[in-house]
This record gives structure tokens, sequence and C-alpha cells, in this order.
């Protein structure tokens, strides 16, 4: 059985560093993507998360369908093979915006199908009580192929230029041998299937939190990067070289996070990134104002980078609800509602963003993300969890 485990481990963190050199190309590449070729402007692209989180948005009943007919390991197979899909057409079939939004909403369908049962996968691999030290090594193996992925994008740009459809080709790739892999684990084939769909009240906090992942998601994806791209002229090359390096680290600092996720416990962890979030909005809003050039463009350098190696605190979230899940065949469907969650804020918010950036300026779409952020700082001391040995009690559980 140990020999078992073992092999699938193996198989889970190859399939997951193809993963991460997947989604790393294509996140590195996006925004100059939209910028360049489709020559977007602000409200256009903050429009252009709305069909990209759609599938996040409805995702609980996705999910829900799913798992009547497949398991975990399955679904990550299925997903890959949506993502390879969605980056061709991006690449080569999208001469139109209209064509944009297909191909955007295919390959999201299987990057959020993914990320609704990487954490799964990866607590059934997890030995009791260090859940969050083999979450955190999963961390460490998607930045190791993000390092390799846009690594490869960053050398491809410096010497060919933005050729946007190699770099989307490479990513396909990348995500069809990682379907490869997930689709060879047996992890969790004798397990009791998990539930088509779960919404209870002792998740609430779970699914609060989902909530402001969302928000602190589209600050990063969307107009963190839009800051850089369209107010400082960032080249394909340099976000690239951002995220190699926020990668690199990653690959140190993802398994350690995990292990300070067993150490210091998810309230800790979780109230600590809502402030360092409120620190980076602080930076996205006024570097330009504290720092002369180029000193403004390296904190934002700086800003970027912290807040992509901060998304390995992610899956305290994950670790959380194992503590206080009621059943574990909840644990899927709950991260699946609470990624709905997350993208019922994801799918208004960048268009709210959008025209608040186009009337007022980016500094004001900032400014209420570190509100937002303090207001989270708040909601996440809430955290308890039982203690070991303790049955946890509905709502929010008992401990310190």
């Amino acid at each position: 059985m140990r020999a078992v485990r073992l092999d699938d481990l193996k198989r889970a963190l190859v399939a997951t560093l193809f993963f991460g050199a997947a989604t790393g190309i294509v996140m590195a590449t996006f925004n100059n993507y939209l910028a360049e070729v489709h020559q977007l402007s602000a409200e256009a692209r903050g429009w252009i998360e709305l069909p990209r989180e759609l599938p996040g948005l409805l995702l609980v009943g996705i999910a829900g369908a799913l798992l009547s007919v497949l398991r975990e390991t399955q679904m990550a197979a299925a997903a890959m093979l949506m993502s390879a899909l969605g980056a061709i057409g991006l690449g080569f079939l999208s001469p139109s915006v209209g064509w944009l939004v297909v191909f955007v909403i295919i390959w999201s369908f299987g990057d959020h199908i993914i990320f609704a049962v990487e954490g799964p996968i990866g607590l059934k691999l997890a030995l009791g009580g260090r859940e969050g030290r083999r979450l955190g090594q999963f961390g460490g193996a998607r930045n190791l192929g993000t390092i390799l992925g846009v690594g490869v994008i960053f050398i491809l740009a410096r010497f060919l230029g933005d050729r946007f459809g190699l770099f989307f080709a490479i990513a396909a790739g990348s995500a069809l041998v990682a379907g490869v892999f997930y689709s060879g684990l047996r992890v969790g084939s004798t397990d009791p299937r998990s539930k088509r769909l779960v919404f209870k009240r002792r998740y609430s906090l779970f699914y609060a939190i989902s909530a402001l992942f969302g928000i602190r998601k589209q600050i990063f994806l969307a107009f963190g990067a839009w800051v850089l791209v369209e107010i400082h002229d960032v080249p394909v090359s340099t976000i690239a070289l951002l995220y190699f390096i926020a990668a690199c680290l990653g690959v140190i600092f993802r398994p350690l996070l995990g292990e300070v996720i067993d150490w210091l416990g998810e309230r800790t962890v979780l109230a600590a990134d809502e402030l360092f979030l409120l620190a980076i909005c602080v930076a996205y809003a006024f570097a330009s104002d504290l720092l002369a050039p180029p000193y403004d463009l390296w904190l934002l350098y700086g800003a970027y980078i912290f807040d992509s190696v901060l998304f390995a605190l992610r899956v305290a979230r994950t670790t959380y609800l194992k503590k206080i899940a009621e059943d574990p065949s909840d644990i899927t469907p709950t991260i699946s509602t609470g990624i709905t969650i997350d993208h019922a804020v994801a799918t208004t918010l960048p268009v709210l963003s959008g025209y608040i950036w186009d009337a007022y300026g980016f500094r004001w779409v900032f400014i209420l993300a570190g509100v937002i952020a303090l207001v989270g700082f708040f909601v996440c001391l809430r955290i308890r969890v039982p203690y070991p040995g303790d049955e946890p009690t509905p709502g929010v559980a008992p401990g310190p």
C-alpha cells in the first residue's frame, strides 16, 4: 500500500509540474496577448474576466455532475485536455474577440476544474497532520513547472519576439503531458465517491474566505499585471522574467509556507496574508508617488513577485476545510462551491474595477482592494479549528 502511495505521489508531482508549466506560460503572456494582438482597453480587459471566470462561477454544478461519473483523478485528466484545446484555440483560432472569448472559456474550464480537484488529490497523498507540508510540496512542483515553461518563453521572446502562437502551443503540449500523468493515478480509486453538491452552514466561514480569495486573485491576475503592461509598457519578456523569478522563489517557499501552515495554523496564516495584500495594494496604487523612476517600477516588480509567492497560502483554505469537514466526501464538492463563490465575486469585480480605472484612475482600484483586504483580515481572525481529537461542532469549530 505504501509503494502504491509513493508511485502515485511521483506521478502526481510530475503531473503538477507540467500543469504548472502550462498555466505559467498562459498567465505570463495573456495580458500582453490581449494588449498587443487584440488591443484591448482597461475597461475591455475587465470585461474579458467575465467569460474567463464564468466556468468558475458554474463550477459547483459542473463538478457535481462530473463527480457522479468521474473520480478526482479522472476529472484532472479531462481538465488538462480542455486546457490544451483552449490554448491551441488562443494561439491559432482567435482572429476576433468573439473567438477569443470562446477559447478563453474552454481554457478556463480546464483551469478551474483542476483547481477544484488538485487539493483533494494532495490531501489523499498526505500523512496525518502534515497536509500543509504535502500541499506545499505540490505547490513547489507547480512552481518548478512554471520555471521551466516560463523560462522557455522568456528565451523565445528575447530571440524570436512575441510569437504567441508558439507560446500557446507549448502550453497545450504541457497540459497534454499533465493529463497523461493524471490519468495514471490510482489514489482514491477505492474511496467512496464524493457527494455531488454540498452547501452547509458549518462551512460558511470557508465560503467567506473563498470570496476574499476571489478578490485578491483578480487584483493579481488582472489589474496587478495590467499596471505593468498598460501604465509602464512592460514587455512580455519582462513579465515572463517576473513569473520566472516568482516561480524560482516558489519552489523554495511554497513547501516552507506549507510547513508554516502546519505550525502556526490557518487563522494566523490567512490573516497575515490579508495584511500582506493590503501592503501590496498600497504599492500598486502609490509606487510612482512615493518613488522616482526607475525605483517605482522596481517596487512594482517586487510587489508582483511577492504577491505571486503569497498565492501559496491559498492551500490554508483547503487544510482548514479538511479539519472542520463533517465527512471526507464533503471536501471536493465544498471546494467546488467555494470556487463558485470566489467567482461570483470575480465575475463582477473586474467590470467594476475596469470602470473605476477608466473613470477615476487606476489608483482607486487598489485603494478599494486595500479596504477589502483590511475587512478580510478581521474575517480571517474568526477562524477556529478543533484540537486534535475534538469533534468539530456545526458552524465555526471550537479551538484557539
